[in-house]
């Protein structure tokens, strides 16, 4: 009995969200997943990055990061806020300029072309500007 409900756990671990040509490269998606507004994004290397779809300078409920710009400093990318002229690093959810500040992230896996998200990962230990 065991090995059944760890595998169904297992497979509710990771939900299909979309197939990797529906991503267009350097562009965020919003996805419902797992119950969380995620933001998606594929950069220019096919790597599919996953985090909490929340700008953490807003201060409202709403404003989200999937809209935001793709870029990389180096070998690091990131989607950064025009508006805030801040950029978080796409793998670990840190601001790249205060590291104080960071959104929380999901393991994504990309399986015969199908885009899993995973459950989130602990929450980030930075905290929100402002707050």
């Amino acid at each position: 009995m065991a090995g059944r409900g760890a595998g169904r756990r297992s497979v509710e671990e990771w939900q299909p969200v979309c197939r990797m040509v529906e991503l267009e490269v350097d562009r965020g998606v919003t996805a419902l997943v797992h119950g969380q507004a995620v933001a998606l994004f594929r950069t220019a290397d096919d790597e599919v990055y996953a985090l909490v779809n929340h700008d953490p300078w807003a201060r409202h409920a709403g404003s989200g990061i999937a809209r935001w710009i793709v870029g990389h400093r180096g070998d690091v990318w990131f989607v950064g806020s025009p508006a805030h002229r801040h950029a978080l690093d796409l793998r670990t959810g840190r601001c790249l300029d205060d590291r104080h500040v960071a959104v929380t992230t999901y393991p994504v896996r990309v399986i015969e072309g199908v885009v899993l998200v995973g459950r989130r990962s602990d929450a980030p230990a930075g905290r929100a500007p402002g707050r």
